[in-house]
């Protein structure tokens, strides 16, 4: 029995997939890329932006052929798209082939679902759950090795989908990340472990024992073993001094920071309710270039959030021009139903968006340009 998964998003999507193939090998299943052979097709989805969405609709439509040539072919959709009820149900009224559909919380009953299909049953999940523990994994990502640190979000920025699709904050105790971590360097074939979470600064907060993000890298770097220690994705209002301490004064954390803006503009960032201004995000990378001189510093920019002005965009552009970011990745601001943002007035149009997007990223290419030649 063969297996193909089709993964969509971010590195908690990617990670989330390995825990997808461990869940397949564990019941006898072979890796595959030719989704021809495969006897099972998992799409691990995104949510973030619309285009994510569209395609995973365009390549499980294209499906349909296979399914009638294979007629037990099982197609599984998962992740971030299914946890939202109405997309969820959206998949399986316009393709009443797909057999599971399952949220994000209910990777572990994944093995279940396939039995049930193989019994002629059909099932789909929406709920929340605990943070799973011990599920196999399949890593996937060279010397790379991921590790989960919390999941789920409590800011609700007026753009994003992910408190709804992700659910609150829950944080893995202590204990069973720097277990998974010792298990990991144990095996001699991972350099660098990679820490995840919606925002890992607020690591800790819903736990009662005191954790603390900063206090959990000082752990993880009393562990003997030769890798270093990165992590994503920081949120700028979360970013205390004492993580940017532990981040210069241990040999084993990447001096590398990974801190989203959005904007460089204080009405907007308000708007997005980002909760910290631009004075504020400023006062953080000085901070940060005084404490880690040689730091890798990389952001995310919205453009064209709705009623953003010329000027306010100017305001962005100005903000990276002054940090001068080893990189950028800069988006269009794409509506997402059930957010704030989305039923703002004021929405840009497409071509302006566009033409923001791409002078920013020109402006990034410059100064990468002079950085490299320097």
């Amino acid at each position: 029995m063969k297996y193909c998964i089709v993964t969509y998003g971010c590195q908690m999507n990617v990670h989330e997939s390995e825990k997808i193939a461990g869940i397949l090998e564990n019941l006898g299943y072979t890796e595959t890329d030719i989704r021809e052979n495969a006897d099972i097709i998992v799409f691990n989805t995104c949510a973030i932006r619309e285009g994510a969405e569209d395609r995973v609709f365009g390549n499980v439509g294209n499906l349909k052929k296979m399914k009638k040539k294979n007629k037990n072919l099982i197609i599984a959709v998962c992740g971030c798209m299914t946890q939202k009820e109405q997309t969820a149900q959206k998949l399986m009224n316009t393709f009443p082939f797909v057999d599971i559909v399952l949220g994000t919380f209910n990777l572990s009953r994944l093995g279940y679902f396939i039995e049930a299909v193989k019994q002629g049953r059909k099932m789909e999940i929406l709920q929340e759950g605990d943070v799973e523990e011990n599920l196999p994994y399949k890593r996937t990502s060279g010397d790379n090795a991921w590790v989960n640190i919390m999941q789920g979000c409590n800011n609700f920025c007026t753009y994003c989908i992910v408190p709804y699709v992700r659910g609150r904050e829950k944080s893995r105790k202590q204990e069973n990340i720097l277990n998974e971590i010792k298990n990991i360097v144990a095996e001699k074939k991972y350099k660098k472990i990679t820490l995840l979470g919606q925002n890992v600064n607020s690591y800790g907060n819903d736990l009662s024992d005191g954790s603390t993000f900063a206090g959990l890298l000082k752990e993880i770097c009393k562990i003997e073993g030769d890798f270093k220690v990165s992590f994503m994705t920081s949120h700028p209002k979360d970013l205390t001094d004492d993580v940017i301490d532990v981040i210069a004064n241990e040999d084993k954390i990447e001096k590398y920071i990974h801190l989203p803006a959005q904007s460089g503009n204080n009405r907007v960032l308000k708007l997005m309710n980002r909760k910290y201004t631009r004075e504020k995000y400023l006062s953080i990378i000085e901070k940060i270039r005084e404490k880690i001189p040689n730091c890798r510093i990389t952001s995310d920019f919205i453009v064209g959030f709705p009623t953003e002005t010329e000027e306010e965009f100017e305001d962005t552009y100005s903000l990276v021009k002054q940090v001068r970011y080893d990189s950028i990745f800069a988006f269009m601001y794409s509506p997402r139903e059930g957010t704030v943002a989305s039923k703002m007035e004021g929405q840009i149009e497409d071509k302006v968006k566009h033409a923001r997007v791409n002078k920013l990223l020109a402006l990034e290419k410059k100064i990468q340009k002079e950085d490299n030649k320097r």
